[in-house]
């Protein structure tokens, strides 16, 4: 049963794989968030470490490219549907070349404004691939598709960051044009791929429809659901963090992260090949449930082990989330809804950080993780009774 199981997974994905245009959309899509994902860690040391200005000054500037990230998505998105990809990432990739130029000539005060601009400008590979999924992926294989997008982006926030560090602490004074270079690169590699953003036929430019007509409810359910499930996991993983650090074992933090990450890999990968899933609600339901165990950790091995099913449902409630905003959106506001996708995954992590951040040092560790998940389950709630009353009016 287990092999017929993975074998019929293989062939899920291999049918995946071999649409017209799909294998280098994941490869090329894969290394272009790779310097996306390192932004954040190598400025904080640039500022923090190589200026010798503390983690204050330095989480000003982070804090800054993610608002700018979290802004710009959804105007980079409307351009993208009026004037295509190839001009978008032409202004985007002019723009990190100009600044991770003059990053080592700029003081702290100076980063802030500039990282803003960055932010807003920062080529948005993540949302690229995504509405390329949604506009040229066939219905019956949107599932393994978006489920393969979702394993891939756990690996690039695992590799990213990781080498976001070793650049910083190991080229301090070239370590910014080295992150500009791998953004141009990254850039010219996507629009030289140049993948379809609409579905064909459907020409860019034109009147875009009202914003009105289609952000409504199921829309608004799947972005606060997007949100929700990166609030529970940034939640928690700063609660891991505190309570390894609390019992002098954060060494062991790289061992538990890899034991979560193959968790949520393994669940996105059952999730893709599934013949039938549980809804969005129900997967995001189950995310906050299967976190909620990690607040009773206490050594190193406890912790890592109780990840395991607060991981297995990570993968698969992003991708029902990212596939149900690519499905709702329209054709001629694809860019602006997958830029929308993206501002709330960053207004989820951008709420939960305070959040935990109070929680654990006014309560315990083990709160962050009860009261994300408590949060959570609320927004599951309010998602099931949303989508469950449009089910029920559209059969009456």
């Amino acid at each position: 049963m287990a092999d017929t199981a993975v074998g019929g997974s293989l062939a899920t994905y291999r049918a995946v794989l071999r649409l017209p245009g799909l294998a280098p959309l994941v490869a090329i899509g894969f290394a272009a968030r790779l310097p996306v994902t390192a932004v954040g860690v190598f400025l904080t040391l640039h500022v923090a470490v190589g200026m010798d200005r503390g983690f204050a000054a330095a989480g000003l500037v982070g804090g800054a490219v993610t608002a700018g990230v979290a802004l710009g998505a959804p105007l980079l998105g409307r351009l993208i549907d009026r004037h295509g990809l190839r001009p978008v990432l032409a202004l985007c990739g002019v723009v990190q070349a100009v600044f991770w130029a003059v990053v080592p000539l700029l003081g702290a005060t100076a980063l802030v404004p500039a990282a803003l601009v960055a932010g807003l400008l920062m080529p948005p590979a993540f949302s690229i691939v995504r509405q390329s999924l949604a506009a040229s992926v066939p219905a019956e294989h949107q599932r393994p598709a978006f489920a393969l997008d979702a394993m891939s982006v756990e690996v690039t926030y695992a590799v990213g960051p990781a080498l976001g560090t070793l650049v910083a602490l190991t080229l301090p004074g070239t370590g910014p044009w080295v992150v500009g270079g791998a953004f141009v690169l990254a850039t010219a590699a996507l629009a030289r791929l140049d993948p379809p953003v609409r579905p064909p036929g459907v020409a860019h430019g034109g009147r875009p429809p009202r914003l009105r007509t289609w952000l409504r409810s199921p829309m608004l359910v799947a972005l606060a659901s997007t949100g929700a499930a990166i609030l529970m996991l940034t939640a928690t993983e700063l609660a891991v963090v505190a309570m390894l650090t609390a019992r002098d074992e954060t060494a062991w933090f790289a061992l538990a992260n890899t034991v979560w990450c193959a968790a949520s890999l393994l669940g996105g990968w059952i999730y893709g090949a599934a013949r039938r899933t549980p809804p969005t609600a129900a997967l995001l339901a189950l995310l906050a449930a299967g976190s909620l165990p990690v607040a009773l950790g206490g050594p190193w091995w406890t912790i890592t082990l109780l990840l395991v099913p607060a991981g297995a449902f990570c993968a698969p409630a992003l991708a029902a989330a990212a596939e149900t905003v690519g499905r709702l959106a329209p054709d001629a506001a694809r860019g602006v809804a997958t830029g929308l996708h993206s501002s709330a995954l960053m207004v989820g992590a951008t709420i939960a950080s305070p959040l935990a951040g109070v929680l654990i040092e006014t309560v315990a560790p083990w709160a962050a993780v009860v009261g994300a998940s408590v949060l959570v389950l609320v927004v599951a709630g309010v998602a099931a009774a949303v989508t469950g009353t449009r089910a029920g009016s559209r059969t009456r």
